[in-house]
């Protein structure tokens, strides 16, 4: 069963020619049609096209291309909303129904230079606005380890594909927390790369300063063969940063961590905390001392105004991203009188209560007499969260939290009270406002019933090898990256 492997694994028999690429993208569809119907968590997928690239992946492996493209004939799934040239782009929203990407984004571009085959569409929330993947405008994506719990969000689908072996890896993207949240909750890893790490050209934006693409993995050294392929600098996007890239893979050293200090955040182990995702978390940290680490407790004293910050500034942006959705350019427009009620009409259709919800806020909070009350104070408030990392760094070389407050919760649960979906995220938050990497990867489960715990590692800028090596050392040590939900 090809699509249970990691990467690494199934690259090692590509290479060595045990197993076809056509073989392991067919075993991925193979997969898709049996569990899908229960996990939900494409949107598409265009099977020939998939097969295509499959076979000219054998063709390069049979004329030994594999030890230069380190991805070569591994099946990878987008999420809806990067760009994939030919392939739909509806980012799980009704507004751009029949809209296909005119191009490849940089990640794609970038995976299929290393020999990626590219297949399908993942589930989200719609325009990525959401914590649970119950906001995309088709359907709600299920929590392999239990379909009546959600997967998180925005990148559910992302998360989901990987936890129930439809797909080898993913990409996803992370505004605040739409990575390491639904990877915490469905068991895999999840890594958010620094702001400027991964090209943004071609990801559908909803809040520029604060969104990055990564990868989703079943583990540690698949997330650092999959970052080292996508990352790096673009001219295209001005926010990309020129900086080398190193082979994080190869950065992957022993389990031993000693000279390392690691940095408990004391306003992350509040209440809110569950019971057993504390008892996780603790035995995490004993475990990471036991490797070596140092464990020092930090302060981020700003922390309790991350939530508050993050959704004026991101909603502002969102306000102005979403802007060009109207019915004139492209979208599914629905035509009105005149071009206002044209334009009034398809917004109104197309968007769903949760991007309207953020696009009034954003548009409230930027608008006269009201700008500086609220947004600017929020981008002052941000500039001292970030201070508090810088300072935190100066003494740790990581810092060490939950990833999310709760195990997956019920499909429904939240979706009437928006707050306490949006307190999904307060511990991943903070990590987009600083624009610092973080990773989350299971660190143990619940009791009854048995849902994935996540742990989630903060990291300075640029500093993804140095974070890489802590969780592969962690990893290594504790058999929960094994384990399978029972689909």
């Amino acid at each position: 069963m090809p699509h249970r492997l990691t990467i690494s694994a199934l690259s090692e028999k590509l290479s060595r020619r045990e197993v076809s690429a056509r073989e392991v993208t067919q075993a991925c569809l193979d997969r898709v049609s049996s569990v899908d119907g229960q996990v939900k968590a494409f949107l598409s997928v265009d099977a020939a096209d998939a097969l295509a690239q499959a076979d000219a992946a054998d063709r390069a492996l049979a004329e030994g291309a594999g030890s230069s493209r380190p991805l070569l004939g591994v099946p990878i799934a987008i999420k809806d909303v990067i760009s994939v040239q030919g392939h739909p782009l509806n980012c799980a929203s009704r507004i751009l129904g029949g809209y296909r990407a005119p191009y490849d984004a940089t990640v794609i571009e970038r995976l299929r230079a290393a020999g990626a085959v590219i297949f399908g569409r993942l589930n989200m929330d719609e325009f990525a606005m959401g914590s649970s993947t119950e906001n995309s405008a088709f359907f709600t994506t299920r929590n392999p380890w239990d379909p009546a719990r959600i997967p998180g969000g925005s990148s559910g689908g992302s998360a989901a594909a990987v936890a129930a072996d439809e797909a080898v890896a993913t990409l996803g993207s992370d505004t605040g927390g739409s990575i390491r949240q639904p990877a915490a909750l469905c068991g895999c890893v999840g890594l958010k790369p620094t702001y400027g790490r991964v090209s943004r050209y071609g990801l559908v934006a909803f809040a520029s300063s604060l969104d990055q693409i990564g990868p989703f993995t079943k583990d540690v050294r698949d997330a650092a063969r999959l970052l080292t392929a996508i990352s790096g600098h673009d001219r295209r996007d001005s926010t990309s940063v020129p900086t080398p890239v190193p082979d994080y893979e190869k950065g992957l050293l022993g389990g031993d961590l000693r000279g390392l200090r690691l940095g408990i955040a004391r306003e992350f182990m509040v209440g809110g905390l569950d019971p057993e995702v504390k008892t996780a978390v603790d035995a995490a940290v004993r475990q990471l001392q036991g490797l070596g680490a140092e464990i020092v407790e930090v302060s981020l004293p700003h922390t309790e105004y991350a939530v508050a910050v993050y959704y004026i500034v991101a909603t502002a942006e969102a306000s102005a991203n979403l802007a060009r959705f109207d019915g004139v350019r492209y979208c599914a427009r629905v035509e009105g009188a005149d071009p206002i009620q044209m334009y009034e009409r398809t917004r109104g259709t197309g968007f769903g209560p949760e991007v309207k919800r953020r696009i009034i806020l954003g548009t409230y909070v930027l608008s006269s007499g009201y700008y500086d009350a609220y947004y600017l104070r929020a981008q002052k408030v941000r500039t001292l969260i970030q201070r508090d990392f810088n300072a935190a760094f100066e003494k740790v070389d990581a810092i060490v939290t939950p990833t999310t407050p709760t195990a997956a919760f019920r499909a429904g649960e939240k979706t009437s009270d928006p707050l306490q979906m949006y307190l999904s995220d307060i511990y991943t938050i903070s990590c987009n406002l600083a624009g610092i990497p973080g990773i989350s990867l299971p660190c143990g489960f619940t009791s009854n019933p048995k849902l994935p715990i996540g742990l989630q590692l903060l990291g300075k800028p640029f500093g993804e090898e140095s974070l890489l090596r802590i969780a592969h050392a962690y990893e290594q040590s504790t058999p929960w990256h094994k384990a399978r939900p029972p689909l």
